[in-house]
C-alpha cells in the first residue's frame, strides 16, 4: 500500500466532523430494513396468503402495519442518507495528495466487491451493496448540482419507472393470455399451433424466473431447506440476473433517492438545521397525504391480489395497473414524514439514550447490515438451523427484535473501544490503501 506523509494523507471523516443526526437516521433505516428483509430469509413463496386475507388474524394486522409504515420507506431513508454521504466523504479532502475522485471511485469499487461476496457467498439475493455501488458511481457526477434541480429526479423517475413497469407488465400479460388460450385448446384436445406451443414454453420460462407456480414454490422451499451447495445453486442465478439483466431497471429508483438525499443535505434538512416548525410542517404534510394513499393502495390489493390465482386473473383483465402509480409518491411522503419526526425526536432529547444507540448502529451500518445476513442465513437456511418456512409470520419478528436488541447493545460497546466497526475499518483501509487505526 502507498505511503503518504502525515500532512498529505487523505483520511476518513474525523469523528468530530461526523453528523450524529445522519448516523441516527442511518441506524434507524438499517434496523427497519431488517424488518422488511426478514420474510425473504424465512418465508416460502406465497406463505403470506395464509393470513393476509384474514382480518381476524393478528398476522394480518401486523402485515398491514408493516406495509403501511415501513415497506419501501426504510430503503428510501437509507438511500437518502447514502446520498448525503457523498458530500460527507469528499469534505475536507481537497489538496491532500490523493485525488478525491480516485478515492471515491475506489471506495465504490470495493463496495461493489463486497456486494458480490454478500450475494454469492453469504447468499442474500436482496442485498443492496452492489446496486448502491453502481448508483454511487453515477451519483458522484451530480454532487455539485443545485438542490432545486436534484429533487426533480424523484417525480421524473417515479413516472418513468411506472411507464417502464407497465411496458414489462403488458409484455408478461400478453404471454399470460396466450398461455391461457393455449392451455384451453390443449384441454379440449385440439392440435396446438406453433404459436400456442411457443406460448406454453414462454410462460414456463416466466414461472421459472419470475412467477413460480404452486409446484415450483414447493420445490423452491425444499431447495432452501437443503445444504449450502443446493441453496447456492438456487439463489446464485437469481442474484446474477438481478445484478446484470435487471440492473438497468433497478438503478433509477435508488439513484433518485440518493439525489434527493444530496438535495436535503445541501438544504440542511438532514443536518437538523431547519426550525422545529418546519419539521412539523413536513411531518403533517407527509402523514396527511401519504397515509390515505398507502391505506387505499393496501385496501385495493386486499380486494384484488389475494392469491397467486387472483393476481394472474387480474393480469388478464387489466392492461394497466394505475394504482401502482400511488406507490412512489406515498413512499416519499411517508419517508419525509418519518425523517422529520425522527429529527424532532432527536432534537428534543426525550429518549436520548435510545437515540445514542441508534447513532452507534448507524456508524457501524456496514458491519451490522452484513451481520443481519450472516445471522439470518445461518438461522433460517437449510445448512444452518433450518427454520426456513417453519415459523409463523409474527414469530419471525421475534427474531428481528432479538437482533435489534443485540445490535443496539453491542454497537455502542464496540465504538467505546474501537474507532470503527470491523467491516468499516476494512473498507476504509482498502479505500485509502493504507491500514487505518482501529483501537481508540
Amino acid at each position: 500500500m502507498e505511503k503518504l506523509t502525515p500532512s498529505s494523507v487523505a483520511a476518513p471523516v474525523p469523528e468530530t466532523s461526523r453528523i450524529s443526526l445522519i448516523d441516527m437516521l442511518r441506524g434507524f433505516a438499517l434496523l427497519g430494513i431488517l424488518m422488511m428483509n426478514i420474510p425473504g430469509f424465512s418465508m416460502a413463496d406465497y406463505s403470506f396468503e395464509a393470513f393476509k386475507n384474514d382480518p381476524d388474524s393478528f398476522n394480518f394486522w401486523l402485515y398491514q402495519f408493516i406495509g403501511v409504515f415501513f415497506e419501501g420507506k426504510m430503503r428510501a431513508m437509507f438511500g437518502m442518507v447514502f446520498g448525503a454521504g457523498v458530500l460527507l466523504f469528499v469534505a475536507n479532502k481537497s489538496g491532500k495528495g490523493t485525488s478525491v475522485h480516485w478515492l471515491y471511485y475506489r471506495r465504490m469499487f470495493w463496495l461493489l466487491i463486497f456486494g458480490l461476496i454478500h450475494s454469492h457467498l453469504i447468499l442474500w439475493i436482496g442485498e443492496i451493496l452492489y446496486l448502491y455501488a453502481v448508483c454511487g458511481m453515477i451519483l458522484y457526477l451530480f454532487r455539485n448540482v443545485p438542490p432545486r434541480y436534484l429533487v426533480w429526479a424523484v417525480p421524473i423517475v417515479a413516472v418513468a419507472s411506472f411507464v417502464a413497469g407497465t411496458i414489462q407488465y403488458q409484455d408478461i400479460r400478453e404471454k399470460r393470455i396466450a398461455y391461457s388460450e393455449a392451455t384451453k385448446a390443449k384441454s379440449e384436445n385440439k392440435t396446438l399451433t406453433a404459436t400456442q406451443t411457443k406460448a406454453l414454453t414462454e410462460w414456463r420460462e416466466i414461472e421459472k424466473t419470475m412467477i413460480p407456480n404452486r409446484e415450483d414454490a414447493k420445490a423452491n422451499t425444499k431447495k432452501m431447506k437443503s445444504d449450502y451447495s443446493t441453496v447456492a445453486g438456487y439463489l446464485r442465478p437469481i442474484a446474477l440476473d438481478i445484478q446484470t439483466k435487471y440492473l438497468p431497471f433497478e438503478i433509477w429508483d435508488s439513484l433518485a433517492l440518493m439525489l434527493l438525499g444530496l438535495a436535503l443535505f445541501k438544504w440542511g434538512f438532514l443536518t437538523g438545521a431547519w426550525s422545529n416548525k418546519e419539521y412539523w410542517t413536513v411531518a403533517k404534510i407527509g402523514y396527511g397525504f401519504g397515509l390515505p394513499l398507502v391505506i387505499y393502495s393496501n385496501y385495493y390489493a386486499f380486494h384484488h391480489f389475494s392469491t397467486l390465482e387472483a393476481n394472474l386473473a387480474r393480469m388478464e383483465e387489466v392492461p394497466i395497473n394505475w394504482v401502482n402509480l400511488i406507490y412512489p409518491f406515498q413512499r416519499i411522503l411517508l419517508v419525509m414524514a418519518h425523517a422529520a419526526a425522527l429529527i424532532l425526536l432527536y432534537k428534543s432529547g426525550v429518549i436520548q439514550g435510545l437515540m445514542n444507540r441508534l447513532v452507534a448502529v448507524g456508524r457501524m451500518a456496514f458491519t451490522n447490515y452484513i451481520s443481519h445476513s450472516v445471522i439470518c442465513t445461518l438461522f433460517f437456511f437449510g445448512y444452518g438451523l433450518n427454520y426456513y418456512a417453519e415459523l409463523a409470520f409474527y414469530q419471525i419478528y421475534i427474531v428481528v427484535l432479538a437482533i435489534w436488541a443485540f445490535q443496539l447493545i453491542i454497537s455502542p460497546i464496540c465504538l467505546k473501544y474501537f474507532l470503527f466497526g470491523p467491516l468499516e475499518w476494512l473498507w476504509r483501509s482498502l479505500t485509502y490503501w493504507k491500514v487505518q487505526p482501529l483501537k481508540r
